[in-house]
């Protein structure tokens, strides 16, 4: 029999293997998502064969889940020790204290990267149930920021509303806090956190907006109509199975039409999701633009578009494209719908600036502002799987106005 101590080094020795194996596996799906990550190029970064890390994971999911599950465990445990806080403002700003520490210390090589949470959707069956398990467990543990006395007339259904805009903001922190140094992460956090806490409306302002019609946002004639219904329902399967999980098969019988119908639509798969991510930017834009011109103060302005776009999402117009669809696409592609992307937080961004110049929103910081409200939008779409009985109507109300007013407002 092996001696103790070198049982304990094998072990060692072979966790020491795995996890630089899922470092570099997590780096390549972040950067080219379940659809670019090969055992090959994953083996190639730590220098080992193939047949070595099918040692540890025999198919490409299995190292998926692997790394997707140990990011989703890293949350819990921070959001685990965050709970134990006080109150639910000292839970928030631990919270996001103990993420942005998190954060800091991946990019400076001392945890873990951590991956992008969402690519669950492109996982195959068991794995993809299996990490679903490990993400509700997750997202019961941040939901109990919200367990406190002062907030028992929170409803279940609002909390979690409120609890999937929170963590989408951890989830969107990725594509844009690697603009800022790892220094700057505790102004951010303050900034973050004050937007949370007190939203972006000056104080007694109300939150009664204008939504516009739905068909103004989704306005399609002639022969562009039949690509609108096409790709409505190339974004519905997208969103809910992810892109491996949407083939081509099932949006062809979502709408009944045969393959050389989608065909003559897209010349290929990514054709469609960038097609349907054009279409979101569109809509998004097309929202942006009423509110620009409407009466009003900037606040005004602010509210319609936001209400507007969330009610979208719940309407028999939408949802738009989640931005997990990001990492299906080709890296030049991808980069593209990025730009196009930033362009519309941007707009979200001068809008709140010129509401701070006014004097009708809070002095917040525009462009964490807009992130924050991106993110929150594009989270939205889940809105209905989450509250399964809220209306279309109210979707603003649930999900928009606690960034808008405060995340602990009535």
């Amino acid at each position: 029999m092996a001696p103790r101590s070198a049982v304990a080094k094998s072990t060692d020795r072979f966790e020491r293997k795995r996890e630089a194996i899922l470092d570099a596996a997590t780096r390549i799906l972040n950067r080219k998502g379940i659809k670019g990550l090969t055992l090959g190029d994953t083996a190639a970064a730590v220098d080992l064969s193939t047949t070595s890390v099918t040692y540890y994971f025999k198919r490409k999911d299995d190292l998926a889940a692997a790394c997707i599950t140990r990011g989703i465990e890293t949350l819990h445990d921070l959001a685990e020790a965050a709970v134990r806080a006080a109150t639910p403002a000292e839970r928030l700003h631990a919270f996001f204290t103990l993420y942005l520490d998190t954060l800091k210390a991946t990019e400076t090589g001392k945890a873990p990267p951590l991956p992008i949470i969402s690519e669950l959707r492109a996982l195959s069956s068991p794995r993809r149930e299996e990490v679903a398990q490990a993400y509700a467990r997750l997202f019961r543990k941040a939901r109990q920021i919200f367990d406190h006395p002062e907030l028992s007339w929170m409803s279940r259904g609002r909390r979690t509303a409120r609890t999937r805009m929170l963590l989408e903001q951890v989830f969107w922190g990725g594509a844009w806090l690697s603009k800022f140094e790892p220094e700057d992460y505790p102004r951010i956090r303050d900034r973050m956190v004050d937007i949370f806490l007190n939203g972006v409306a000056t104080a007694g302002a109300a939150w009664s907006p204008t939504a516009f019609p739905m068909e103004k946002l989704a306005a399609r004639d002639g022969p562009e109509r039949a690509r609108e219904t096409f790709l409505l329902a190339a974004t519905r399967l997208i969103n809910l199975r992810g892109y491996r999980g949407a083939s081509v098969d099932k949006i062809s019988a979502e709408l009944n039409v045969t393959k050389g119908s989608f065909y003559h639509h897209n010349d290929a798969k990514d054709d469609l999701v960038v097609a349907c991510f054009e279409r979101t930017f569109e809509v998004m834009r097309r929202a942006q633009r009423l509110s620009i011109e409407m009466p009003g103060s900037q606040w005004d302005k602010l509210a319609a578009c936001a209400s507007s776009l969330a009610e979208f999402q719940l309407s028999d117009h939408g949802p738009l494209l989640r931005t997990t669809a990001l990492t299906a696409l080709p890296e030049q592609i991808r980069q593209v719908m990025v730009e196009q992307s930033n362009r519309v937080s941007d707009r979200f961004a001068s809008m709140i600036s010129d509401g701070i110049a006014e004097g009708s929103i809070r002095p917040v910081d525009p462009f964490i502002a807009a992130q924050m409200l991106s993110a929150t939008l594009n989270a939205c779409a889940e809105l209905g799987y989450l509250v399964p009985d809220v209306r279309a109507k109210a979707a603003a109300s649930v999900f928009v106005r606690p960034l808008m007013m405060g995340i602990f407002e009535t």
